[in-house]
C-alpha cells in the first residue's frame, strides 16, 4: 500500500493519498485518523456508484474517473471507470484509489506546491475538476461515431454490424451519463472558498457540458436506432410486398393449370381443340386484370 505525502512543511493541513490498501490498512487508517470504519469499506467496493456523505465534521465523497481506451468495446461501469474516495476536512485530506494517478501528481505540483490551493475543498474542487476532465475525450469521440453512423445510415447502405455499434456507443453514453448525474451530487456539496469559487464554478460548468454532451449522444443513439429498424422493417416489408405481387400474379394461373393438370378421364375441355389456346388465353387476361388492378389500388 503506498502512502504518499504530499503535504509541504507550511501547510495547516495533511494530505494522505493511499493506492490500493487492503481492508486491513483501511481499518489501522480509521484508527489512526478517527474516521468512520463503514465508510472507509466503500472505497473497496469496485462498483460503487459517486456519492457524498457528511461524517461529522469529515465529508466523505467517491467518485469516479474514467480510464479506458475510448477505442475499447466495454460495456459496464468497472471496466471504464476506476474509484476515487476522498475524504477531508479543515486539517485533513486523504485520498484512496486502486491503480497510481498521474494527475495527482500535477495537482501537487501545479497547485499544492506553489501555494495556489490553500484548504483541502480547493485541492478537492481541483481533483474533481479532473476526474470531470477524464469524460471530455470519450464525449468528443462518441459525439464523432454518432455524426458517422448517421451519414452511414442515410446516405450509405446501413449494415447489420452498425446494430452492435450503436449498441455499444448507447451503453457508453449511459454509463457516463449515470456517473455524471451522481456526480454532480458530489460537486455540488463542495464548500465553497473565497479563492476556490472560480476553480469551483469551472468544474461545475465542465460538468453541465459533459451531461448535455452525453444526453444529447444517448438521445441521438436512440433515434438512429429506431430509424435503423424502421429501415430494415421498410426493407422487409418491399421484400415482402414483391414477394406477394408474384404469388398473386401466379396464384390464378396455377390454379387453372392445377384443374387442368389432374388426370380425371371424363374433362369436357380437354377434347375441345381450342382447350389449350383458350387457358393460355384466359391466363394471359387474368394476369392482365390483376396488373391494371395493382395500378389502379396505387399497389405497383
Amino acid at each position: 500500500m503506498p502512502v504518499n505525502n504530499f503535504t509541504p512543511g507550511n501547510a495547516e493541513f495533511t494530505w494522505l493519498d493511499i493506492v490500493s490498501p487492503s481492508r486491513d490498512e483501511l481499518l489501522e487508517i480509521s484508527k489512526t485518523y478517527h474516521l468512520h470504519q463503514y465508510a472507509l469499506t466503500d472505497c473497496l467496493e469496485p462498483d460503487h456508484l459517486p456519492k457524498h456523505e457528511e461524517l461529522g465534521a469529515t465529508d466523505f465523497i467517491i467518485t469516479r474517473m474514467l480510464i479506458a481506451d475510448p477505442a475499447e468495446r466495454l460495456i459496464s461501469m468497472q471496466e471504464i471507470s476506476t474509484k476515487v474516495a476522498i475524504f477531508y476536512n479543515d486539517k485533513l485530506l486523504i485520498t484512496v484509489h486502486r491503480i497510481p494517478h498521474a494527475f495527482l501528481d500535477n495537482i501537487r505540483n501545479n497547485y499544492l506546491d506553489t501555494c495556489k490551493c490553500n484548504t483541502p475543498s480547493e485541492l478537492v474542487t481541483r481533483i474533481l475538476w479532473h476526474v470531470m476532465h477524464s469524460y471530455d475525450k470519450l464525449s468528443i469521440q462518441l459525439a464523432d461515431e454518432v455524426d458517422r453512423f448517421e451519414n452511414e445510415i442515410f446516405l450509405k447502405s446501413a449494415t447489420p454490424a452498425i446494430l452492435e455499434d450503436l449498441y455499444y456507443i448507447r451503453r457508453k453514453a449511459s454509463i457516463c451519463k449515470k456517473l455524471l448525474t451522481f456526480t454532480g451530487e458530489v460537486i455540488n456539496s463542495i464548500r465553497k472558498t473565497e479563492h476556490g469559487q472560480v476553480a469551483l464554478q469551472d468544474t461545475k460548468d465542465l460538468h453541465l457540458k459533459l451531461m448535455t454532451i452525453y444526453g444529447q449522444v444517448y438521445e441521438d443513439v436512440t433515434n438512429l436506432l429506431n430509424i435503423y429498424l424502421s429501415l430494415s422493417a421498410q426493407k422487409t416489408n418491399d421484400v415482402m410486398k414483391v414477394l406477394t405481387i408474384f404469388s398473386v400474379f401466379f396464384m390464378p394461373l396455377t390454379f387453372i393449370a392445377g384443374i387442368y393438370g389432374m388426370n380425371f378421364k371424363y374433362m369436357p375441355e380437354l377434347e375441345a381443340k381450342i382447350g389449350y389456346p383458350v387457358a393460355l388465353v384466359s391466363m394471359v387476361v387474368i394476369s392482365v386484370i390483376i396488373y391494371f388492378w395493382f395500378k389502379r389500388k396505387r399497389w405497383l
